[in-house]
């Protein structure tokens, strides 16, 4: 591919602190700078193309509905997403009803819209007041907005951005007993990611889960689920939660996007049916006419084409796939016993691999995932960092078991000289 712009002095803001790397073509696990070097993608646009690059059933959905109808406003109903919902609800495996938007983040955002109208129809019922407080977690990643960086649980995302959205309470992440005791008079729900991704892939375990559950009963509380990078088979079900031990639990509203859509940008929020109050309510029907919107969110262009992702990770038993490689992985890494990695965390295809920084010869001024992460670029191998001392493997939900093989192989050789420095 031959251009006169160097995509590295663009005129882009400089909000990514980017690799040096220009990607010009992608196939299945693999992808191709523009000099024509081929590089394994374990990075998968951050757990996004679920399929991997150019799937052709991807690349057949674009098609097929850019030929019908690429965009058409909200005002009137489509095909691709009516069935899109009904294959959500279906997957989530209880009723409720789906908002499409655009990004994990904004349907967080919606997800903190459903919690404060929660609170405004269910008030304190000593006090009579409303509830607007959300309980989020230590480490927890909710987006770029200002509501999803108020709900994240992590300092350096809020930095320069005051004052923040206020309303949410941040605990430490699998200790029911804070929890227990950050819960007050205002308090209307509790978000939580079954398995925390930007925080160093830190899964939340069942006893926990169960607690958390328990606790949103005994107190009238939502229980929202951020799926956005963990859901649609990458812990090895459709849905994240129900991986982590703790099938039984029935969330009040999910959040998903990423691995949805397989590269095209939607998200989504799913609500829950089940009745809120003595009349009957259902909690789904509390965002009515004019209380949320998206202009683009759920166009068939969109929604065609995660109704073709959704249905080949179904068909294909993808879920399957990424428990098999995992279960690679770990004894693979664990056979090594590497002094310079400290375990692997998370569950399927989203995993984490912590690092003994002490140990590799980090520059001054870099982390330990963010060097290592540039080294295995080197190699041939794309990983993105997850926190200062965990690199992630995401790959493709249809990754092979030689893929994988290799992506270790590299891994391993460029620990060895890394060390040996």
């Amino acid at each position: 591919m031959s251009t006169s712009i160097d995509p590295t002095t663009a005129p882009i803001l400089a909000t990514y602190a980017r690799f040096p790397l220009t990607i010009v073509k992608g196939e299945g696990s693999r992808v191709w700078d523009d000099q024509g070097t081929r590089y394994l993608d374990f990075c998968s646009g951050i757990a996004v193309c679920s399929l991997g690059h150019c799937h052709p059933v991807v690349v057949e959905a674009i098609e097929k509905q850019a030929r019908e109808l690429i965009h058409i406003s909200n005002l009137y109903y489509t095909l691709p997403a009516a069935e899109l919902a009904q294959e959500l609800t279906a997957a989530v495996e209880l009723p409720g009803k789906t908002f499409f938007a655009n990004s994990g983040a904004e349907a967080n955002d919606g997800l903190i819209k459903l919690a404060r109208r929660f609170g405004r129809e269910c008030p304190d019922p000593e006090s009579g007041q409303a509830r607007h407080e959300i309980i989020t977690f230590n480490k927890s990643f909710h987006g770029r907005t200002l509501g999803g960086i108020a709900a994240t649980g992590q300092q350096k995302i809020k930095e320069g951005f005051a004052p923040l959205l206020p309303g949410f309470t941040h605990v430490p992440f699998n200790q029911i007993g804070a929890l227990r005791e950050a819960i007050s008079a205002e308090t209307c729900a509790i978000l939580l990611e079954p398995l925390q991704g930007e925080g160093g892939v830190n899964p939340a375990t069942p006893e926990f889960l169960r607690a958390v559950a328990k606790l949103c009963r005994e107190h009238n509380l939502l229980l929202m689920f951020d799926e956005v990078q963990c859901g649609f088979g990458r812990l090895g079900e459709m849905m994240g939660w129900r991986a982590l031990g703790v099938p039984e639990l029935e969330p009040d509203a999910i959040s998903w996007a990423k691995g949805m859509g397989g590269g095209v940008p939607i998200g989504a929020f799913w609500v829950h049916d089940r009745k809120i109050d003595d009349e009957g309510t259902p909690l789904s029907s509390l965002l009515g006419y004019g209380s949320h919107g998206s202009t683009y969110g759920g166009n068939p262009l969109v929604t065609a084409t995660s109704l073709a992702v959704v249905r080949e990770i179904k068909k294909a038993n993808l879920p399957a796939n990424a428990t098999a490689r995992e279960s690679q992985i770990r004894d693979t890494i664990a056979s090594w016993n590497h002094p310079a990695l400290c375990g692997v965390r998370g569950k399927g295809l989203m995993l984490g691999i912590g690092l003994n920084a002490e140990l590799l010869p980090v520059p001054e001024g870099k982390t330990a995932a963010a060097y290592l992460c540039g080294e295995l670029l080197k190699n041939k191998l794309l990983v993105p960092p997850a926190g200062a001392e965990t690199i992630r493997f995401l790959p493709p939900l249809n990754v092979s078991a030689e893929e994988v093989e290799e992506a270790l192989e590299i891994l391993k050789a460029t620990l060895i000289e890394l060390v040996a420095q």
